[in-house]
C-alpha cells in the first residue's frame, strides 16, 4: 500500500504529513514531527506514556494509526504549554513534586488536562480512575493526586486554561 498525505491540527497548526499505512501517530509525532514530549514506553498501550489528546480526549498515540486522526485535532504536552510559562496542570505537578523522572508526565499531564476540562471538581476516586490508564514507577501517585487536585483548585481559581 501507498503512502498517503495525512492533514490533521496539531496544537492548534495545521498540519500535513506524509504516512505509510499503519504508522502510529505515535511514530509520526515524534520522529517525523519532532514532538519528543510524547513518550515511547511499552508500544502495546498499556503505559500511557504515550498519550495525547484527541479533540480533547486522552488517546494512546502508540496504537492509533495516523491516518485515523485525519481532519481532527492533536494536542501534544508541547501544544499545552503557553509561551510565557507552565499551564496550571503543569504547575501544580511541578508544586507538589508529581514529576520525578519525568518519563509518565506528559501523559498524566495530558490527561488531567481532559479530565478537568469535562470535570472540574473531580473526586479523589475519580482523579484516580482518570489516570489509572498511566504508569508511573516512581512517585506512588500521591503527588500526583495531590497535583491534580491543586490544578482543579487553581484552575477554579481563575486561572486560564488552554
Amino acid at each position: 500500500m501507498a503512502s498517503k498525505v495525512v492533514s490533521f491540527t496539531l496544537n492548534g497548526r495545521e498540519t500535513e504529513v506524509m504516512v505509510k499505512p499503519l504508522t502510529t501517530l505515535q511514530v509520526v509525532l515524534r520522529e517525523q514531527l519532532g514532538h519528543t514530549a510524547t513518550k515511547t514506553g511499552c508500544r502495546q498501550g498499556g503505559c500511557g506514556s504515550c498519550t495525547v489528546l484527541l479533540n480533547g480526549e486522552p488517546v494512546l498515540s502508540c496504537l492509533l494509526p495516523a491516518e485515523d486522526v485525519a481532519g481532527q485535532q492533536v494536542t501534544t504536552l508541547e501544544g499545552l504549554t503557553p509561551i510565557d510559562g507552565l499551564h496550571p496542570v503543569q504547575r501544580a505537578f511541578f508544586d507538589h513534586y508529581a514529576v520525578q523522572c519525568g518519563y509518565c508526565s506528559p501523559g498524566m499531564i495530558l490527561t488531567t488536562k481532559a479530565l478537568l476540562d469535562r470535570n472540574p471538581t473531580p473526586s479523589r476516586e475519580e482523579i484516580v480512575e482518570a489516570i489509572s490508564g498511566n504508569i508511573c514507577r516512581c512517585t506512588g501517585y500521591t503527588a500526583i493526586i495531590e497535583a491534580v487536585e491543586a490544578a482543579a483548585q487553581a484552575l477554579k481559581g481563575g486561572q486560564n486554561g488552554r
